[in-house]
């Protein structure tokens, strides 16, 4: 009996050293180092279109690090418009100790984090290192502070909704001649069909190739879907077209032809500045507002002068009217704006 304990605890202490040595081989020994200090050579940026290719700054940082087990570790440079706390950042992923973008390509990211051509922005850069999502270090935060500048190219849209005259017809902007071009156009009743040229005559014309895409040599004209404002987009490096309904101003009220329940959208100036809008409509005797995107988070009303969330404007007459619009912004905030209302 004696013998056959002896024999069991045996049996556990090598058991338990089994398993004791199997966790061992299986333990993670690792750690990766928090992220390092962030400098930038300077942090007023000059950005002017003639400089486009030379270097903007310099961002030095150190590289991700690790130590015991190997894992792969990432660095990357996140960027953002000051104030938003890195909600929807864009990043980078580098691999050297320091990034040095161009003019071009600073000026490009300040105007895809929503800055605005012109004025003053400033975006804030920080490094983050990690392996995992649950283990991931932030460095300082630096402020850079630009402006940027409108580096712009536009093509045209001529087709049945104005006369099919390329000299006077609507254009597509692309704000960072990316090759992608975007603008509203007005199609009415019986006019949806259009081309795309590049320059202000026929020489070249894109036509409807089909499946969402365009090009040179189809001859058949392209066609909205819809007898409204469009938000049109033309990808030139992919050669397509896309339509979507434009995430802008309009107006709404019981003196409009939508009522209090329909926006009645306006077309923007595509300048690539998104202040100037305007329609050519019908109204009635009431009363109307102008809004931003469909919603009353932001609206304005009030007199010639416009502010946010102000009284709603009176039509005395009824009649066709053309209305502009002209909004004004502090960096990428409304905060009022001005209107003429002319009856045609």
């Amino acid at each position: 009996m004696k013998s056959i304990f002896i024999k069991s605890l045996a049996l556990c202490f090598i058991a338990l050293s089994l398993w004791s040595c199997k966790k061992d081989e299986t333990r993670t020994v690792s750690s990766v180092a928090a992220a390092g200090t962030l400098t930038a050579s300077t942090t007023t940026l000059t950005l002017a279109q003639a400089n486009g290719a030379s270097p903007a700054l310099t961002l030095s940082y150190p590289l991700a690090s690790s130590s015991g087990y190997v894992i792969p570790v990432n660095t990357t440079l996140q960027f953002a418009l000051k104030g938003t706390n890195f909600a929807t950042p864009r990043e980078i992923v580098v691999t050297s100790k320091s990034y040095v973008p161009t003019v071009t390509e600073v000026n490009n990211m300040i105007l895809a984090l929503g800055g605005v051509v012109n004025q003053p922005a400033q975006i804030e850069v920080r490094l983050k290192s990690g392996a995992a999502a649950n283990d991931v270090t932030y460095s300082n935060v630096v402020t850079l502070t630009a402006t940027p500048f409108l580096a712009s190219a536009w093509i045209y849209a001529p087709g049945a909704y104005q006369g099919w005259n390329p000299s006077t017809a609507d254009s597509l902007i692309s704000l960072s001649s990316n090759g992608i071009y975007t603008g509203m156009i007005a199609f009415t009743p019986g006019n949806l069909e259009f081309k795309i040229t590049p320059a202000k005559k026929w020489d070249i014309a894109f036509g409807d190739a089909g499946a969402g895409k365009i090009s040179s040599s189809a001859g058949d004209n392209l066609k909205s879907p819809d007898a409204i404002i469009k938000q049109v987009t033309v990808d030139l490096k992919l050669n397509t077209i896309t339509f979507g309904t434009p995430k802008e101003w309009s107006i709404i009220g019981d003196a409009t032809l939508g009522g209090w329940n329909n926006d009645t959208d306006m077309k923007g100036v595509n300048d690539g500045k998104f202040t100037v809008y305007s329609i050519k409509t019908t109204l009635g005797v009431g009363e109307f507002k102008f809004r931003f995107n469909h919603a009353w988070d932001v609206n304005l009303g009030g007199a010639a002068t416009l502010t946010l969330g102000g009284d709603n404007i009176k039509v005395t007459s009824a009649g066709t009217y053309t209305i502009t619009l002209t909004v004004a912004k502090t960096a990428d905030k409304v905060t009022g704006g001005t209107y003429t209302i002319v009856k045609n």
